[in-house]
């Protein structure tokens, strides 16, 4: 009896204990260590007008031009933003861009890049498959192009774009 009344002592006290331990904190109001703010996007290339899905993405308004842009880099007419997001670059994890549901991207970090911008590693994926892996550095004012697969009478691009602080 004396063992069961020690034992039952013991976890009332374990039990007040635990009661009167404070909360954790509140992890949703933390601030993630992050070195800018990538744009990105998937464009739909075609030569074929009729192709056009009449998606009405608005441009990302630091990118000004964006189509005679992508004209110099790859040799389509018409181009159409299916899908766009903006993204945190983090420096702990990796951050993934998302236009579509099934091609999208992940981004490690890898530091700061010299003379501006940053390092950074690039996955493509599509779906559960990895299409491209490469490194890169980003820079303000100089957007990165990736020629994705091809998709109806066209190509898919990733455009990504280092925003502004």
């Amino acid at each position: 009896m004396k063992a069961f009344l020690s034992a039952l002592s013991l976890v009332f006290c374990t039990t007040l204990a635990c009661a009167q331990a404070p909360a954790p904190p509140d992890v949703s109001s933390v601030k993630y260590a992050t070195d800018g703010h990538v744009w990105g996007a998937l464009i739909f290339a075609t030569n074929d007008a009729s192709q056009l899905t009449g998606a009405k993405e608005p441009i990302h308004a630091e990118l000004p031009k964006l189509n005679e842009r992508l004209a110099k880099v790859f040799p389509f007419k018409h181009f159409e933003i299916l899908g766009q997001h903006r993204q945190d670059i983090f420096r702990e994890y990796e951050s993934w861009i998302v236009p579509s549901r099934e091609l999208f991207m992940k981004i490690d970090y890898k530091g700061p890049a010299d003379k501006g911008g940053v390092n950074l590693h690039l996955q493509v994926w599509r779906e559960q498959q990895v299409l491209v892996k490469s490194d890169a550095v980003l820079r303000k004012d100089s957007p990165l192009f990736i020629g994705g697969p091809p998709w109806k009478e066209g190509r898919l691009i990733f455009v990504l774009f280092l925003e502004h602080k």
